[in-house]
């Protein structure tokens, strides 16, 4: 049981972080940077971009396709947020104006 213990508490220390849209960071026609990658519960996401002109709203599935966020959503906007992924469906958009229909969007799966 103690080795159980431990073995989950090491294995949780693994969690991987990823840079949204690599070195292009969280802009527009990100969208399909999350294809091919495979994603962990606990997995940290961190969303780099200019302040002023962009902001990271978390969202849910609803939120996500119309590209609306609801007044009670969580948004980032340090330009340089690190976000933790919860085991499911992870929903992100920009909240500017026209930024999501643009592209500006991401849905990741995390196991």
């Amino acid at each position: 049981m103690i080795w159980l213990t431990l073995l989950l508490c090491f294995q949780s220390s693994f969690a991987a972080t990823f840079m949204v849209g690599d070195a292009s960071g969280w802009g527009f026609g990100v969208s399909n940077w999350p294809n091919g990658k495979s994603f962990k519960d606990g997995d940290v996401l961190e969303f780099k971009y200019n302040r002023p002109n962009h902001d990271v709203a978390v969202v849910e599935k609803e939120g996500y396709e119309s590209c609306y966020v609801a007044d009670d959503a969580q948004v980032f906007e340090t330009g340089d947020d690190l976000i933790t992924l919860q085991q499911g469906h992870n929903y992100f958009v920009c909240g500017f104006p026209a930024h999501c229909n643009n592209g500006m969007k991401i849905a990741v799966t995390a196991t």
